[in-house]
């Protein structure tokens, strides 16, 4: 593949041909990014594939649903092998330990529901690989993710998918101005999964049957309190399951097996209403239930800000766009109002239900696939 006649760019955007164009392809072993490394390879690319290990694969070598094991090192060097690219696993235990580990556990401990994958991609993936990449001089770094990246008029704007059954938008809104410049993703433009697996078998990928990675790949069969408990020896003190007008219903064995929204599982039959996790009282050990209309929330305080709209963030208007508050569910309408640099209050023009510290807030232009940055919920002042 050459150059476009008319811009004098080749696929990825960049003023030189393929061959004379280095592409780091960050590849987790999974189909996705299998995929974008033999597709880039196969249009003549410089590609190098770079593996992350996060954490001991040893210990995750039986461990199906997850990325960056032992298994999934074997299958990216494979491939790397059969689409004759060279591929490298870098070492980065230490670094995801601290750098999203050690933090999940000391949000959930703070009663918080964390998304760490949104850490791994801010500040594993996008931080401290891209700075690899491009100490191997390459002129871009590519990644499996479903999201789109389109010039706009003040530089590249990042976009939802055009799949929204696989978009990943909601796990990348901390992706800066910066860090946009510098990454590709050749996924985000397909209609559907069916698509990628059938590029795979195209290119004859000894990965395309390979299922989806589901869980967190630190948790197992997303028991988080299992893990924490592993991290934080002694964390899950037994307290008390509280009515929210003070009537004490049960005990709990530690706060950390519960998050808010939760109704399964609270060990309290026999009441006549049924009854949800609206707060967890971390200090006094209390898990308090109500009923669900007390789940309803309309304002939502947000922090560590990450704006990537037109203009300046802190100091402007409150504007009207669409939020996300959790991952599976749509984009819903809002009233944005910066209150700093990093700092803004959401309301909510229809109330959400679940809403939670430790989840994120995604920004998105209403009406169209823009997405405008984000934040992280807090409790508030």
């Amino acid at each position: 593949m050459s150059l476009d006649t008319a811009t004098g760019l080749n696929s990825l955007g960049l003023p030189k041909p393929p061959a004379e164009t280095r592409v780091v392809v960050a590849m987790s072993g999974g189909v996705d990014s299998s995929v974008v490394a033999a597709m880039l390879a196969e249009e003549g690319y410089d590609v190098v594939g770079v593996t992350l290990q996060l954490y001991d694969h040893g210990a995750a070598l039986a461990k199906k649903g997850a990325c960056c094991a032992g298994r999934d090192i074997h299958d990216a060097r494979r491939v790397a092998e059969a689409r004759g690219f060279p591929h490298y696993v870098l070492d980065y235990e230490n670094t995801f330990r601290e750098a999203v580990i050690d933090e999940f556990a000391e949000s959930y401990l703070a009663g918080a529901t964390p998304v760490p994958c949104i850490r791994c991609n801010e500040r594993v993936k996008f931080r401290d690989l891209l700075e690899t990449a491009k100490d191997l001089e390459a002129d871009c770094m590519a990644t499996g993710h479903y999201i789109r990246r389109e010039a706009g008029p003040a530089g590249p704007e990042l976009h939802m998918a055009a799949d929204g059954a696989r978009d990943q938008s909601y796990f990348l809104f901390s992706t800066t101005r910066e860090q946009l410049e510098y990454l590709r993703f050749p996924l985000g433009g397909l209609a559907s999964k069916d698509e990628t697996r059938a590029l795979a078998a195209r290119y004859g990928l000894p990965v395309a049957d390979k299922p989806d990675s589901q869980d967190i790949c630190f948790v197992p069969n997303g028991d988080y309190a299992a893990v924490i408990e592993k991290l934080r020896p002694g964390a899950a003190e037994p307290g008390e399951i509280v009515h929210a007008d003070g009537r004490v219903l049960g005990e709990h064995p530690g706060v950390i097996h519960f998050t808010i929204g939760q109704r399964r599982g609270l060990g309290i039959g026999g009441l006549s209403e049924p009854l949800y996790v609206v707060k967890l009282d971390v200090e006094r050990r209390r898990v308090i239930v109500g009923p669900k209309e007390m789940l309803a929330t309309r304002r939502v305080p947000v922090r560590e800000v990450n704006w990537l709209g037109d203009g300046a963030f802190a100091g402007a208007e409150a504007r009207e766009i669409s939020v996300r508050v959790r991952s599976t569910r749509p984009p819903s309408e809002a009233i944005l109002r910066p209150l700093s640099e990093t700092e803004a209050e959401v309301e909510l023009l229809s109330p959400e239900e679940g809403v939670s510290p430790g989840q994120a807030c995604v920004f998105y232009e209403t009406g169209g696939t823009r997405v405008l940055g984000g934040g992280w919920i807090w409790r508030g002042r």
